[in-house]
């Protein structure tokens, strides 16, 4: 009953993880690329769908533009890298406006420290791991604006465990991007790594943030 409901009320939700699942067990190059590219973009995009589906109202339009910018972000690095990262910094630059919409009001002194240490220990992270490569000052500024992100969904009203957690799992996939491809670690590891953390990312932000407005309109079939 409990399969029922979900497939029921929250069929994108179930489909995007559907989706992932089968998608990094598949990315093994035995799937053509345009294909696999767009298997790829789906696996978020649906995302986009489910919370335009289950929300209403300004920040839900909001949440569902980040899922949607993430997932062409997710379909513009296989092109180049460049062209991924301008739609994930697009996306970003809204989830920062959602975030800094609903901030919370009060603040606890070590959840500041940890969102600023966010907001700062991202950039300087990346610039460590990518300088002085080419494109490391780029690779910083993007960090920047993701170490923003992460801060301003840290200190959001939004719930931490989901919404909080899932930008740090965000930062710490692009992380790892930076790193392999600046050749500081294994490829191997970070092809295991880096879409779950991802994908997992952004499954939390955006139940979380739906979980929270659906709360507030007091619906019982709140995700």
């Amino acid at each position: 009953m409990v399969r029922q409901a979900l497939i029921d009320r929250r069929p994108f939700l179930l489909l995007s993880l559907a989706l992932s699942v089968s998608f990094f067990f598949a990315s093994d190059g035995r799937v053509p690329g345009l294909w696999l590219t767009a298997w790829k973009g789906a696996c978020v995009g649906t995302l986009a769908i489910y919370a335009w589906d289950r929300g209403r109202g300004r920040d839900t339009v909001l949440i569902a533009a980040v899922m949607a910018l993430g997932a062409l972000g997710d379909v513009g690095i296989e092109f180049a890298i460049e062209l991924g990262a301008l739609f994930f910094a697009l996306g970003h630059l809204v989830a920062i406006l959602l975030y800094r919409h609903n901030a919370r009001e009060i603040v606890q002194p070590s959840q500041k420290m940890a969102a600023f240490g966010l907001l700062l220990g991202t950039p300087i992270v990346t610039a460590m791991i990518t300088a002085p490569q080419d494109g490391w000052l780029l690779a910083t500024i993007y960090a920047l604006i993701l170490g923003l992100m992460a801060a301003t969904a840290w200190v959001s009203r939004f719930s931490r465990y989901q919404v909080g957690l899932g930008a740090v799992l965000f930062v710490a996939s692009d992380l790892l991007i930076f790193a392999k491809e600046a050749g500081r670690i294994d490829p191997a590891i970070t092809d295991w790594l880096i879409w779950p953390l991802y994908y997992t990312g952004q499954f939390l932000i955006v139940t979380g943030v739906i979980q929270r407005l659906r709360g507030e309109r007091h619906n019982p079939a709140a995700v």
